[in-house]
């Protein structure tokens, strides 16, 4: 299956390179290229010189089972986001040469408003909050590649989302019902997980004043997010230990032999959001804009175990032999470490976020101020204990985290001045401010207990002020330069960690303040392109671009079983040099883009592990700088109208890159595999190869027809390439998922749509176990 893909997706590229061409098509702008599904049009910002690509909502709603806001990037090129079930709160976007971790190396932008939560730079607390822009808001997606405009911080090296929403011009409105069935089949997990959507918008103009409302409510559960796992015991079983059936038998990453005991954090969640947009015209030129969304969740975790007792019932690690051991498969493990991997949690999680624009524009000058507040109203997430009382499972004690500290705040000012038809300026100024709080207590009854004695506690700040200054000199009639830089000045700040030893009441506190540090550099970007005939545009970019620490990288503390995460105060920023060739040809129904690409970095931002000194039995991970990568590839996109019969659209794209470890002297090698290295090694999460193809037939104005599919080769975890096994839990796939879709129009009011993603049931790995063949129905009514 996956292989036939691949050869798919090559038979797409030459179908739409062999096609003949129809009339010429003039390049409107120098500055951007973008491929799509329809035709290619211009991405806005105007003076943005990356490559770009954009997705419209028409698109959108023809050939996208859209149930999430980031479910719109799904067939975008060299992209993947990470999302493992319908209304997964942790999903960032892995781009050409950025993993599916590095949550901090995308901007991700709404009417101006940053969705990305660059107070980390992972997959779980540094997640963007796509969940705040419904997406029946959606107007248009723009996604600008590499960091070449001076305009975006050193994290858009990765890629830069710009969602623009709808902005009515007359009364209009929405209702939509979204419905999802997955069925899922794994070790012992064999159920169904259903999820609805309900959304629904209104909005309108008069005079100076336009308006839109959104309310979407979302209920989804989720398939196993994780496996509850054990390495497989070589210890002979006493007698009289319980003899406990239903552990299946596998592997893990490294190769080496685990029991898979049960599944865990099977999530419920339900969401609701409101949010707003108000835009005044105070004359024609000058408009004052508000954004505002809130959003609630309330979601509840629950594991499920595969073991049971001699008699059927449900086994937890409640009962032992009186050895404290269970024999399980013909091996005696601890009752003792087995009863900590079943847990059950309760997260409440509220966001508040709010933006002001004031913004001029006439053919001349343009200009813009804004501010934005995104403040968590309430972040407090309760995991139980494996406590057995009298009470039952229900009533053991636990622990309470609470980020409810947490949240930041931008302010930005932008000019822009096109004194003739030669030059376009622009220059702005910007600040913003990170804040982490995130303290654990203790509790007696973990569901609905009061706080106790503190467990740990990690805070502190980021401030960053930057300059950019940008130039568009268009110096002869078919070249166009852009030159532009960025200084910045970052400052860490205010960081505190509180960890404890201790047990049974009697505590000894260890309480650092973290150092102040700053930094500060410049970032020159240039641009260089050549429109050589109307049909073909030939493009040079080269930039650098800074990546500085977020504040859970400097400042967070998290214990997860026998691994401690150790704050790093001292991580020096990330130091990015990339570049890229690109050609663009776009004539009649055909539209071809090749981009060759180079990425090096210094300091990479790296998560390792390590146990420090020969008597420590537990593992520490720390976040350092690896000394130096490299990814280069190239990445192929192609779309073509009317392929072979009227009303076919074709669209694919490929991207090949080689990523390579080049430095790395801080590594170190495990005890058990001394001669493992890194240099050399390939970078991790970064594949070699990524494909997606789609045909969208519509045989007239009313239905469209799409088959999709997405295709990735496996992935590596680790700096040494260890995890050699990718087909297994916290292993990292490859896959290929095959889609579809069926809308109509049936008047001017209704549509209705259906389809299933992962039609063909590949059963893959991303670290978690993602969906499997999942059926969607849409019906919306818009007046």
């Amino acid at each position: 299956m996956k292989t036939s893909v691949c050869s798919a997706a090559s038979g797409v590229f030459v179908l739409l390179a062999s096609g003949s061409a129809a009339a010429q098509v003039e390049v409107a702008q120098l500055e951007t290229v973008l491929v799509e599904g329809r035709r290619a049009e211009p991405a806005e910002p105007a003076d943005t010189p990356a490559t770009a690509v954009r997705i419209d909502a028409e698109t959108l709603a023809q050939t996208t089972n859209l149930i999430n806001t980031e479910d719109a990037l799904k067939y975008l090129p060299s992209l993947l986001v990470r999302k493992r079930f319908i209304g997964d709160t942790n999903a960032p976007v892995a781009t050409r040469t950025t993993g599916i971790n590095a949550s901090a190396r995308s901007l991700i932008f709404a009417d101006g408003l940053l969705l990305s939560t660059l107070v980390n730079n992972n997959n779980g607390n540094g997640s963007p909050h796509w969940f705040l822009v419904p997406p029946g808001a959606i107007d248009h997606i723009d996604v600008l590649y590499g960091p070449y405009s001076a305009a975006y911080a050193g994290n858009s090296y990765g890629a830069v989302v710009d969602i623009t929403t709808r902005e009515p011009e007359q009364f209009e409105g929405q209702i939509k019902l979204n419905g999802a069935y997955q069925r899922f089949d794994q070790y012992g997990t064999d159920d169904a997980y259903p999820a609805y959507e309900f959304s629904a918008s209104v909005g309108d103009r008069r005079g100076a004043l336009s308006w839109r409302v959104g309310l979407n409510h979302l209920v989804s559960d989720s398939q196993p997010v994780i496996y509850q796992t054990i390495a497989q015991s070589t210890t002979a079983p006493a007698d009289g230990e319980p003899v406990i059936t239903g552990a299946f038998a596998d592997r893990n990453r490294v190769d080496a032999p685990i029991q898979v005991l049960g599944a865990g954090n099977l999530t419920r969640t339900q969401q609701d959001s409101l949010s707003t947009r108000l835009v005044y015209s105070l004359t024609p030129a000058l408009k004052l804009a508000y954004n505002g969304a809130i959003w609630i969740n309330d979601a509840t975790t629950r594991p499920d175990s595969y073991l049971s007792l001699a008699d059927g019932s449900e086994y937890r690690g409640e009962t032992a032999g009186s050895n404290g051991r269970v024999n399980i498969g013909g091996f005696s493990y601890a009752a003792s470490a087995l009863a900590p991997l079943f847990t059950n949690g309760l997260l409440e999680q509220q966001r508040l976020t709010q933006a002001l624009t004031l913004s001029y524009g006439d053919p001349t000058w343009d200009w813009s101020v804004s501010v934005s507040d995104f403040q968590y109203l309430k972040d407090e997430q309760r995991v139980s204990a494996p406590s057995f009382g009298s009470n039952g499972y229900q009533a053991s004690a636990g622990r309470i985290a609470d980020a409810g500290d947490t949240g930041w705040r931008t302010a930005d000012a932008r000019i822009g001045w096109r004194p003739n038809g030669a030059h376009a300026l622009g220059a702005g100024l910007h600040a913003d401010q990170y804040e982490l709080g995130s303290p654990v207590f203790d509790t007696r009854e973990w569901a609905s207990g009061a706080r106790g004695a503190i467990f740990s506690d990690s805070r502190g700040k980021t401030r960053t002020l930057a300059a950019w200054l940008q130039d568009q000199w268009r110096f002869a009639p078919q070249w166009t330069a852009t030159v532009g830089g960025r200084y910045e000045r970052w400052k860490a700040f205010d960081g505190f960690n509180r960890n404890r030893s201790g047990s049974g009441g009697t505590f000894t506190y260890f309480d650092v303040d973290q150092p102040t540090v700053d930094r500060s550099g410049f970032s020159p970007k240039a641009t260089v392109a050549w429109q050589t005939t109307p049909a073909l545009e030939l493009k040079a970019s080269v930039g650098r671009a800074l990546r500085f620490p977020t504040v859970g990288e400097l400042y967070q503390n998290v214990a997860t079983g026998t691994t401690f995460t150790q704050a790093n105060p001292d991580l020096a920023p990330e130091d990015v040099l990339a570049a890229e060739l690109s050609a663009h040809w776009q004539r009649g129904d055909n539209d071809l883009r090749a981009t060759v690409f180079q990425e090096t970095v210094k300091d990479l931002l790296v998560s390792q592990n390590a146990q420090i000194g020969p008597s420590q039995t537990f593992t520490t991970s720390f976040v350092q700088n690896l000394d130096k990568t490299r990814q280069r590839g190239v990445e192929l996109v192609a779309a073509r109208q009317n392929a072979l019969i009227t009303g076919l659209e074709l669209n694919a794209s490929a991207t090949y890159v080689d990523a390579e470890i080049l430095r790395n002297d801080t590594y170190v090698a495990p005890a058990n595999t001394p001669d493992a290295r890194s240099v050399g090694q390939r970078t991790p999460f970064v594949p070699k190869w990524r494909f997606t193809a789609m045909a969208v037939y519509r045989p007239d104005d009313r239905w469209a027809l799409t088959l999709a599919g997405r295709h990735s080769t496996r992935q590596y975890a680790t700096v040494d390439n260890s995890d050699v096994r990718a087909d297994t839990y916290m292993g990292f796939d490859g896959y290929t998922v095959i889609d579809t879709r069926v809308s109509v129009q049936l008047d001017a009011h209704w549509q209705l749509a259906a389809g299933i993603d992962n039609l063909n049931n590949e059963r893959y790995f991303l670290f978690h176990p993602f969906t499997q063949r999942t059926a969607f129905a849409e019906a919306s009514y818009r007046f």
